[in-house]
């Protein structure tokens, strides 16, 4: 079984390349097993379970927060593991070929339903971190006084930082001249670094309890 032609066949067939005038009659599951299994029946049976089933697998993963990109590579996961299945003789055909490949679909599409949702809960998780982190060392260096007594934890913290967080808080620069000055690739680039080097002067400051309340003190007059 040649992976990489399926592949090439399922997406000519979801994307419309293959002439629907060539459609044959549908295949029976008998048929389309034994075309699987055979090197000179394969294109037929991935045509007749494209013609049988793509239309109402890709109903369902529209009708369920999809869209028809998400329909055309989930139809391609599941007929490209049915025939594996088939190939290592794990069909059992307790069911037939179109109740398995609509599990096997609803199953797909809810499982990465679930990882997006993770992938979603990670980023905010992230962002919300990233934001609390930003506040805390923005808590110290609201004030120029303030200002002054990180000099030293600066120095710390390397020469790209130093010169990010100086150009920053010190000389009020935007994230678009400091891209200028230090010519990095784009202004996300050193919002970025600005982050992790924030984070590191935070950590600077948690380490230094008398630091820390010096800080505040300045603040608070």
């Amino acid at each position: 079984m040649k992976i990489c032609s399926l592949v090439t066949k399922l997406v000519c067939l979801v994307t419309n390349k293959v002439n629907k005038a060539a459609e044959g009659r549908n295949l029976t599951d008998e048929e389309i097993l034994k075309g699987i299994l055979s090197p000179s029946g394969m294109d037929g049976a991935i045509e007749s379970l494209y013609h049988q089933y793509f239309s109402p697998l890709r109903w369902y993963v529209i009708n369920n927060s999809g869209t028809k990109q998400d329909a055309e590579d989930i139809f391609q996961e599941v007929v490209i593991s049915f025939v594996r299945l088939v190939h290592d003789n794990k069909f059992r055909g307790e069911s037939s070929i179109q109740t398995f490949l609509f599990s096997m679909n609803r199953n797909a599409w809810l499982n990465e339903l679930k990882r997006r949702k993770r992938a979603l809960k990670r980023e905010e998780r992230f962002e919300n971190e990233k934001d609390r982190d930003v506040a805390d060392v923005n808590y110290f260096i609201a004030d120029r006084e303030a200002k002054t007594g990180l000099l030293d934890l600066l120095s710390r913290l390397g020469e790209t930082c130093k010169k990010i967080l100086t150009l920053f808080y010190f000389e009020d620069r935007s994230l678009r001249e400091i891209l200028t000055t230090l010519e990095y690739e784009n202004e996300q680039v050193v919002r970025n670094k600005k982050y992790k080097c924030m984070k590191k002067l935070k950590e600077q400051i948690e380490a230094r309890p008398a630091t820390q309340v010096a800080l505040k003190n300045m603040l608070h007059g």
